[in-house]
Protein backbone atom coordinates (compact mmCIF):
# COMPACT_ATOMS: atom_id res chain seq x y z
CA UNK A 1 0.00 0.00 0.00
CA UNK A 2 1.32 3.62 -0.81
CA UNK A 3 1.60 5.39 2.43
CA UNK A 4 0.34 8.63 0.55
CA UNK A 5 -3.17 7.22 -0.22
CA UNK A 6 -5.60 7.21 2.60
CA UNK A 7 -9.58 6.46 2.21
CA UNK A 8 -12.52 7.14 4.10
CA UNK A 9 -16.70 7.51 3.58
CA UNK A 10 -17.54 9.59 0.85
CA UNK A 11 -18.88 13.01 2.62
CA UNK A 12 -21.47 15.55 0.75
CA UNK A 13 -18.24 18.45 0.89
CA UNK A 14 -16.05 15.83 -1.29
CA UNK A 15 -18.71 15.76 -4.36
CA UNK A 16 -17.93 18.82 -5.57
CA UNK A 17 -14.48 17.72 -6.38
CA UNK A 18 -15.62 14.11 -7.56
CA UNK A 19 -17.69 15.43 -10.28
CA UNK A 20 -14.55 17.22 -11.88
CA UNK A 21 -13.38 13.38 -12.80
CA UNK A 22 -15.03 12.73 -15.39
CA UNK A 23 -13.25 14.75 -18.21
CA UNK A 24 -15.20 13.57 -21.42
CA UNK A 25 -18.72 12.25 -22.64
CA UNK A 26 -16.92 9.14 -22.60
CA UNK A 27 -15.29 8.76 -19.29
CA UNK A 28 -18.26 9.69 -17.46
CA UNK A 29 -20.27 6.99 -19.58
CA UNK A 30 -17.45 4.59 -18.28
CA UNK A 31 -18.00 5.67 -14.36
CA UNK A 32 -21.67 6.45 -14.81
CA UNK A 33 -23.77 5.45 -17.70
CA UNK A 34 -26.92 6.68 -16.47
CA UNK A 35 -25.53 10.68 -15.71
CA UNK A 36 -25.42 13.02 -18.41
CA UNK A 37 -22.82 15.27 -19.31
CA UNK A 38 -21.59 17.10 -17.51
CA UNK A 39 -21.85 15.39 -14.17
CA UNK A 40 -22.89 17.60 -11.64
CA UNK A 41 -23.51 17.42 -7.34
CA UNK A 42 -27.38 16.61 -7.98
CA UNK A 43 -26.22 13.46 -9.68
CA UNK A 44 -23.96 12.36 -7.85
CA UNK A 45 -26.00 12.64 -4.75
CA UNK A 46 -28.27 11.07 -6.41
CA UNK A 47 -26.46 7.71 -6.97
CA UNK A 48 -24.76 7.47 -3.54
CA UNK A 49 -28.80 7.93 -2.29
CA UNK A 50 -29.60 4.64 -4.05
CA UNK A 51 -25.74 2.39 -3.55
CA UNK A 52 -23.57 1.75 -0.58
CA UNK A 53 -20.11 2.20 0.54
CA UNK A 54 -19.22 5.24 -1.04
CA UNK A 55 -16.10 5.73 -0.65
CA UNK A 56 -12.81 8.49 -1.77
CA UNK A 57 -9.29 7.90 -1.87
CA UNK A 58 -7.11 10.96 -0.95
CA UNK A 59 -3.91 11.12 -2.16
CA UNK A 60 -1.19 13.52 -0.06
CA UNK A 61 -4.45 14.64 1.60
CA UNK A 62 -6.36 15.08 -1.40
CA UNK A 63 -9.54 13.55 -2.97
CA UNK A 64 -7.95 11.79 -5.56
CA UNK A 65 -10.48 8.87 -5.96
CA UNK A 66 -14.21 7.36 -5.51
CA UNK A 67 -16.33 4.76 -6.10
CA UNK A 68 -18.93 2.44 -4.66
CA UNK A 69 -21.31 -0.80 -4.88
CA UNK A 70 -24.31 -0.63 -6.82
CA UNK A 71 -25.22 -3.93 -5.99
CA UNK A 72 -24.86 -6.09 -2.96
CA UNK A 73 -26.01 -9.17 -1.37
CA UNK A 74 -24.60 -10.56 2.43
CA UNK A 75 -22.76 -13.22 1.85
CA UNK A 76 -22.97 -13.51 -2.14
CA UNK A 77 -21.64 -10.61 -4.08
CA UNK A 78 -20.81 -7.21 -4.52
CA UNK A 79 -20.89 -5.14 -7.40
CA UNK A 80 -18.16 -2.23 -8.16
CA UNK A 81 -19.57 0.86 -9.59
CA UNK A 82 -19.00 4.19 -10.51
CA UNK A 83 -15.40 4.12 -9.66
CA UNK A 84 -13.37 7.30 -11.05
CA UNK A 85 -10.11 8.87 -10.47
CA UNK A 86 -8.74 12.59 -10.60
CA UNK A 87 -7.56 13.32 -13.93
CA UNK A 88 -3.93 14.68 -11.75
CA UNK A 89 -3.87 11.63 -9.70
CA UNK A 90 -3.66 8.53 -12.84
CA UNK A 91 -1.41 6.54 -12.97
CA UNK A 92 -0.02 7.16 -9.43
CA UNK A 93 -1.84 3.44 -8.01
CA UNK A 94 -5.16 5.28 -6.95
CA UNK A 95 -7.19 2.70 -8.61
CA UNK A 96 -5.94 -0.26 -7.55
CA UNK A 97 -5.74 0.74 -4.07
CA UNK A 98 -9.46 2.02 -4.35
CA UNK A 99 -10.45 -1.70 -6.11
CA UNK A 100 -8.40 -2.96 -2.66
CA UNK A 101 -9.85 -0.99 -0.76
CA UNK A 102 -13.52 -2.11 -1.69
CA UNK A 103 -12.72 -5.41 -1.69
CA UNK A 104 -11.78 -5.47 1.70
CA UNK A 105 -14.81 -3.88 2.38
CA UNK A 106 -16.95 -6.86 0.57
CA UNK A 107 -15.22 -9.07 2.16
CA UNK A 108 -15.15 -8.00 5.78
CA UNK A 109 -18.91 -5.94 5.98
CA UNK A 110 -20.43 -8.23 3.50
CA UNK A 111 -19.09 -11.23 4.06
CA UNK A 112 -19.24 -11.26 0.25
CA UNK A 113 -17.00 -14.12 -1.71
CA UNK A 114 -17.06 -12.37 -4.56
CA UNK A 115 -16.74 -9.15 -6.24
CA UNK A 116 -18.28 -8.21 -9.46
CA UNK A 117 -17.21 -5.19 -12.17
CA UNK A 118 -18.56 -4.23 -15.50
CA UNK A 119 -16.75 -2.57 -17.57
CA UNK A 120 -17.22 -1.05 -21.36
CA UNK A 121 -15.09 -2.35 -23.97
CA UNK A 122 -13.84 1.21 -25.11
CA UNK A 123 -12.66 1.71 -21.27
CA UNK A 124 -9.04 0.26 -21.75
CA UNK A 125 -7.49 1.09 -18.95
CA UNK A 126 -9.96 -0.32 -16.88
CA UNK A 127 -10.08 -3.71 -18.90
CA UNK A 128 -6.75 -3.79 -17.81
CA UNK A 129 -6.79 -2.41 -14.58
CA UNK A 130 -9.51 -4.92 -13.51
CA UNK A 131 -7.40 -7.95 -15.31
CA UNK A 132 -4.22 -6.77 -13.58
CA UNK A 133 -5.86 -7.53 -10.48
CA UNK A 134 -7.11 -10.85 -11.00
CA UNK A 135 -10.55 -9.99 -12.32
CA UNK A 136 -11.81 -12.72 -15.08
CA UNK A 137 -14.26 -12.17 -17.94
CA UNK A 138 -17.66 -13.88 -17.26
CA UNK A 139 -19.86 -12.35 -19.91
CA UNK A 140 -20.39 -9.76 -22.51
CA UNK A 141 -23.45 -7.73 -23.46
CA UNK A 142 -24.61 -5.27 -25.49
CA UNK A 143 -25.43 -1.48 -24.49
CA UNK A 144 -25.98 1.50 -25.94
CA UNK A 145 -23.40 4.71 -25.59
CA UNK A 146 -25.02 8.11 -25.69
CA UNK A 147 -24.48 8.42 -28.93
CA UNK A 148 -27.05 5.55 -29.84
CA UNK A 149 -23.65 3.54 -31.24
CA UNK A 150 -23.61 -0.32 -29.68
CA UNK A 151 -20.98 -0.77 -27.43
CA UNK A 152 -20.05 -4.10 -25.10
CA UNK A 153 -20.40 -4.44 -21.53
CA UNK A 154 -17.85 -6.26 -20.14
CA UNK A 155 -18.82 -8.06 -17.03
CA UNK A 156 -15.66 -9.65 -14.67
CA UNK A 157 -15.88 -11.62 -10.97
CA UNK A 158 -13.39 -12.01 -8.98
CA UNK A 159 -13.28 -14.42 -5.69
CA UNK A 160 -12.77 -12.34 -2.90
CA UNK A 161 -10.14 -14.52 -0.48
Amino acid sequence: MNAHLQHRPAAATDLGDVVGFPQTVDELFFCYPKAIWPLNVGQLAAAIAERRESTVVELDGKIAGFANFYQWQHGEFCALGNLMVAPWARSQGVAQHLVEVMEQIARERYKAPLMKVSCFNANTVGLLLYTRLGYQTVGIVERRAPDGSRVALVQLEKALQ
